[in-house]
């Protein structure tokens, strides 16, 4: 009779959600965002106003429809930031003892933008500072914060080395599609955090339509093969106001998951929240995810997982968008 692979299973989820952080920017989208629409087709014969970057955002048809071009513009020397906080709990229950991990990290990450040209932007991208709790059943808070000076704990400490140099360099288009990568630190897993880049569709799109991302995921199977996971990130353009969309973004499972075993590695790898894009300027304002998740018998029978988190980022509006073009690029 098989067995499920064994997991230090509170321990595990925290230390794994405590390097979400990292992990979570290096996850490269497999193929091109598809387009799939979920509205009815406009005419032809459109309109377009366009940026202060002179990029077509807003697409006018002779009928009734707008479409918006969303594209990453970057320019040379800017640099953008972002907080990211992502809180955890995970409760499991074997053999009817009961045990609860809780992290909270704080990070700052920024983008170094090196060259912007054409359709193809390069920039370093890096963790500038850190505050990390991690505490795990009755065991005690273990707390550090980058900025204090003071040596790291030591299940900190891989975290620690990463801080203040680039972790990447990295070139994409305008939909956000990677055409290279040099990496230097880090992991390129996903944790359902999304990419470094939010994928973009390839033609305008009006709201409520949609575009898929396929990306894969791993697993282990409880007889220990490793078993690669299909899913798709599905996008859909909520609204547009004063210049900034609002995005849903969901995964979805293509592979079939018969073991709970398996099911309990893959839930923090998906995605379910919405995002804040820029139209005008072209980069990200802003991101919200949350995990609400139930696993019974994911450890044999009478074992039970509970999963909850919340990640979210934000620009840093303080000093954050610094551009050698000056003015043109204004943070909205």
């Amino acid at each position: 009779m098989s067995h499920p692979p064994r997991l230090s299973v509170s321990p595990y989820f925290a230390s794994f959600a405590l390097l979400a952080f990292f992990v979570a920017p290096f996850a490269a989208s497999l193929a091109t965002a598809q387009q799939t629409s979920t509205s009815p087709e406009t005419s032809t014969s459109p309109e377009t106003s366009t940026s202060p970057t002179g990029t077509s955002v807003l697409v006018k048809t002779d009928g009734d429809g707008e479409k918006f071009l969303l594209r990453h513009r970057l320019t040379p020397n800017q640099t953008i930031r972002y907080e990211v906080t992502h809180v955890a709990k995970t409760k499991t229950r074997m053999n009817g003892v009961e045990e609860i991990a809780n992290v909270h990290t704080t990070s700052v990450r920024s983008w170094t933008v090196l060259e912007a040209k054409d359709n193809s932007m390069t920039f370093d991208h890096q963790i500038e500072s850190v505050a990390m709790t991690q505490q795990n059943g009755e065991k005690d808070e273990i707390r550090w914060d980058s900025v204090s000076g003071e040596k790291p704990p030591s299940v900190f400490s891989v975290v620690a080395e990463q801080i203040g140099t680039p972790l990447a360099t990295v070139t994409i288009d305008g939909q956000g599609n990677e055409v290279r990568r040099e990496s230097h630190a880090g992991s390129k897993a996903s944790l359902g955090m999304g990419s470094l880049t939010l994928a973009l569709p390839e033609k305008p799109v009006a709201i409520g339509e949609s575009w898929n991302v396929p990306s894969e995921v791993r697993a282990r199977t409880e007889d220990g093969q490793v078993k690669v996971i299909k899913i798709r990130q599905v996008y859909t353009l909520k609204k547009v106001s004063a210049g900034v969309a609002t995005i849903a973004v969901k995964s979805q499972t293509l592979t079939p998951i018969d073991q709970e075993s398996m099911r309990a590695q893959v839930v923090q790898q998906l995605s379910n929240g919405s995002l804040r894009f820029d139209v005008d300027n072209g980069y990200l304002l802003g991101k919200e995810l949350d995990w609400d998740e139930t696993l019974v018998g994911f450890q044999g029978a009478g074992s039970m997982m509970e999963y909850r988190a919340r990640m979210t980022e934000e620009l840093v509006t303080d000093d954050t968008v610094k551009s050698a073009t000056g003015p043109g690029n204004p943070v909205r």
